[in-house]
């Protein structure tokens, strides 16, 4: 097994704007017999799942996400190697299938762009490459159970609209995005396993994200 999850902490870098995460002990050993944290941070932060309803009015939140959408199911790794600001579009998606097979219904579908290793980049947020709303269109044509990333958005850096969220959430494909280690994965095709807090209405959650090999 693999993590895919970039360990949660107050040094986890987050979206310009966003809280950053923030721990308390509460408890402690020797004061109280047992420790205890309180945690704040946002439902996007680290390695997360969006839900339908993070974009889409009337979308399914994330507790209501059917489990069989993200335990084990079969995934295929797509590698498309972006630098800063780049475009994975219809010709990545295209290629991948001309050369491993159309992407069945129900398969998680990973785009690998190696940008997760600037992770501690000033612009890693802001130029991280993405899907082209045409991309994301076609994926979501194909049923996907989810689409994940290494990148911290679907969309590329600076998209205004958020076209790729707003063409896989509004058909109901949840995101999952800033998956770490992506390189790991041998091959093309794995089982995936994304397990989210399950937060009751929320729009997104951090997850726990596991390939199995």
């Amino acid at each position: 097994m693999l993590d895919l999850t970039l360990p949660l902490g107050e040094d986890t870098p987050q979206f310009p704007g966003s809280p950053r995460p923030h721990m308390v002990r509460w408890a402690e050993q020797a004061r109280d017999g047992y420790s205890m944290e309180v945690m704040a941070a946002s439902t996007h932060a680290g390695t997360h799942i969006d839900a339908p309803s993070h974009f889409a009015r009337g979308g399914l939140s994330v507790d209501r996400i059917p489990l069989s959408r993200l335990v084990r199911r079969p995934a295929v790794l797509v590698c498309a190697r972006r630098g800063p600001g780049g475009s994975v579009g219809t010709g990545d998606i295209e290629s991948f299938e001309a050369e491993s097979g159309r992407v069945e219904p129900d398969t998680a579908v990973v785009l690998f762009t190696g940008w997760q290793s600037h992770l501690r980049r000033a612009d890693f947020f802001t130029r991280n490459p993405g899907l082209t709303r045409a991309a994301a269109r076609l994926l979501a044509s194909r049923r996907p159970c989810l689409v994940g990333t290494d990148a911290p958005s679907i969309d590329r850096g600076g998209d205004a609209g958020f076209p790729a969220h707003r063409e896989l959430l509004g058909r109901g494909v949840p995101v999952v995005e800033n998956l770490a280690g992506l390189e790991r994965i041998k091959g093309r095709s794995f089982e995936i396993t994304v397990m989210p807090a399950r937060l009751k209405g929320a729009s997104g959650a951090p997850v726990r994200a596991v390939a199995v090999q």
